[in-house]
């Protein structure tokens, strides 16, 4: 392994990183990730950005703060960003439905009322919109979908909107196109025009932009090798690319911290607007009492103290953090290109902890499964139908005396539901098999996923299938719904 230096950033680095250098130079040596990009910035300046590693192995590319990293999910807060500009400008209301800024393909329900569905739901996740990721090799033949495609297939509130918080890719989707239909230029061509050149984010785009191919990060897999380039339906969920240097200075934007060559695109009471939080999530990330904002999760009631704004990322060959320390006047940005599980999150917290002695990297609680109890309501057998974007399938879930219960989709062979507890009158579990769409077929090797409420004598809810495949993009996410009556 040959730990490349970014020359020019090196000198900027005070001493008391050296200790994240450290962690960053062992992880580089077990040969699990490439390359690795920070940069920390405080009361208006970037005291440290450093590039360490290949950005791209083949070529001996080395990385650095310019270098161009596939963000992920780091992408939301980029795209809500872009939302805002048209909400400051009277063209976008975050308090009214998002069908009213849709075409022809409307976002439908299977519970709850679409209506209630508006443009901050969407933003911060409580829209009722599902689990969602689908991922397309552009060397694979099968074209990404249009939005309205999308949003006819997967676009299906599943919870009522408002009830509950479900962190939702196709709902960042929905927005970039929204972003898009309103300013009449396409996503990639307004996030250009009205964020990136404003803000001074020379080396940030939808995708690989112009000019920006011989920064590329290349995107690796867990075994080291480079992945083909693939795409996402819905880019706003996840779709852009940046540099640290580009990715600090957003984040120092976000602070208020405006540099002399970016213009105001958001007034201080916009961005206020953005980092409130409007959502509950129960997300450890940023710990108890957490919410979600418009791009953004929003950490209060820390152990430490601090008020924390952040987003991370991770999908195949990626794994990114941007933080946000308010009262501190901190961002910190880490970028990886390969998913050695969420790496960048932790060190982005070591980060912060060399800055801040009182920092408290927030753990994730263990939810305990209890087995599903004998209940009179539950056992027996319950029929009806898998509801897909290419017609029914009927479906059938049968519970035993002892809590054992078991799933078949069509004309499948039964599975059983593992980890199956009833709680709160929701039954779940997970079971292998799939849909039988074209869009699962694609792929391989998927885990079911059940989130069924009990209404009467009928289970209703999302049915996620995941892909399980290992060292490829194809890992995704499609939720479809199932309803089941008893027999």
């Amino acid at each position: 392994m040959v730990l490349c230096v970014a020359d020019t950033s090196r000198a900027q680095t005070p001493d008391r990183f050296e200790s994240v250098r450290e962690i960053i130079r062992r992880k580089l040596a077990d040969g699990s990730t490439p390359s690795i990009t920070v940069a920390v910035a405080q009361h208006g300046k970037i005291i440290w950005e450093e590039g360490f590693g290949w950005a791209d192995r083949e070529r001996k590319v080395p990385a650095t703060p310019k270098t161009v990293y596939s963000l992920a999910s780091v992408s939301k807060p980029i795209t809500a960003t872009a939302l805002m500009t048209l909400v400051q400008a009277g063209k976008i209301d975050l308090d009214k439905p998002i069908n009213d800024y849709l075409g022809d393909a409307k976002v439908k329900a299977w519970v709850g009322n679409p209506e209630q569905a508006t443009v901050r739901r969407v933003a911060n996740h409580s829209s009722g919109l599902p689990l969602h990721s689908n991922f397309f090799g552009r060397a694979g033949g099968v074209p990404v979908p249009s939005d309205d495609e999308t949003i006819r297939r997967y676009g299906h509130l599943v919870t009522a909107p408002g009830e509950h918080f479900q962190y939702s890719n196709i709902a960042y989707g929905i927005l970039g196109y929204v972003v898009s239909r309103v300013s009449g230029k396409s996503f990639s061509d307004f996030l250009r025009d009205e964020v990136f050149l404003k803000l001074g984010m020379t080396h940030s785009s939808m995708d690989v932009g112009p000019g920006l191919e011989s920064l590329q990060a290349i995107r690796y897999d867990a075994k080291g090798a480079p992945l083909p380039h693939y795409d996402m339906d819905g880019p706003g969920a996840g779709q852009i690319y940046s540099s640290a240097n580009d990715l600090i200075r957003f984040g120092m934007f976000h602070l208020k911290n405006r540099l002399p060559e970016q213009t105001p695109i958001l007034s201080d009471a916009s961005i206020d607007e953005m980092h409130r939080a409007t959502m509950n999530t129960g997300n450890a990330r940023t710990n108890n009492g957490n919410g979600y904002g418009l791009g953004f999760g929003v950490g209060e009631n820390r152990a430490d103290g601090y008020r924390v704004l952040a987003h991370g990322g991770g999908m195949a060959g990626v794994s990114t953090e941007l933080i946000l320390v308010p009262s501190e006047d901190i961002a910190v940005v880490v970028l990886l290109n390969a998913r050695d599980g969420d790496s960048a999150y932790p060190l982005a917290n070591e980060i912060l902890k060399v800055m801040l002695p009182k920092w408290q990297m927030p753990v994730r609680p263990q939810q305990p499964v209890q087995p599903l109890k004998s209940d009179p309501m539950l056992v027996g057998t319950w029929k009806g139908n898998l509801h897909t974007y290419q017609g029914t399938r009927p479906a059938t879930i049968m519970i035993l005396p002892s809590g054992e219960a078991h799933v078949q989709l069509g004309n499948k062979i039964p599975a059983l539901l593992h980890e199956a507890q009833l709680k709160d009158g929701v039954l779940s579990g997970r079971a292998w098999g799939d849909f039988s769409t074209d869009d699962i077929q694609r792929n391989y090797g998927y885990a079911l996923s059940f989130e069924l409420r009990l209404r009467g004598n009928v289970l209703s809810g999302p049915v996620s299938a995941s892909t399980m495949v290992e060292n490829t993009y194809h890992r995704g996410t499609l939720t479809q719904w199932l309803d089941v009556r008893k027999q």
